[in-house]
């Protein structure tokens, strides 16, 4: 498995991880019924807490990418409601678009950087 954490980055460690391994399962990286790694070879692998990356499993697992088993451990499993993840991709892409608009972005340079995204993502997007 490979995550790259920035340590100097201020975004939190467990929302880089989460980030990571969303990013990861979109470009096919990861795939439905994978197994990701447990909680104590993580966070030896990257060089963490153990708790971050508990908090970062806690996250995925609430926003339905990953399923948890006791037994078995953390598995890739994206069964997220269609309507939920529309009106949170509709929200942050709200302040993205705010942003894009300050800095005098325009709608087709956009366009542009979202279509060369979904081309990095390739079989996990649909038109």
């Amino acid at each position: 498995m490979f995550i790259e954490i920035d340590f100097n980055s201020d975004q939190a460690i467990y929302m880089q991880l989460r980030d990571q391994i969303i990013m990861g399962i979109a470009t096919s990286r990861f795939q439905e019924g994978d197994m990701l790694p447990s909680v104590r070879q993580l966070a030896d692998t990257i060089g963490i807490n153990m708790h971050t990356v508990n908090k970062a499993y806690t996250v995925l697992k609430q926003e339905g990418y990953v399923k948890v088993d006791r037994r078995r451990g953390v598995m890739v499993a994206v069964d997220i409601d269609r309507i939920r993840a529309t009106r949170e991709i509709r929200e942050d892409l709200l302040v993205t678009l705010a942003k894009a608009s300050c800095k005098n972005i325009s709608r087709e340079e956009v366009h542009a950087l979202i279509d060369e995204i979904y081309e990095d993502y390739g079989k996990g997007m649909r038109e």
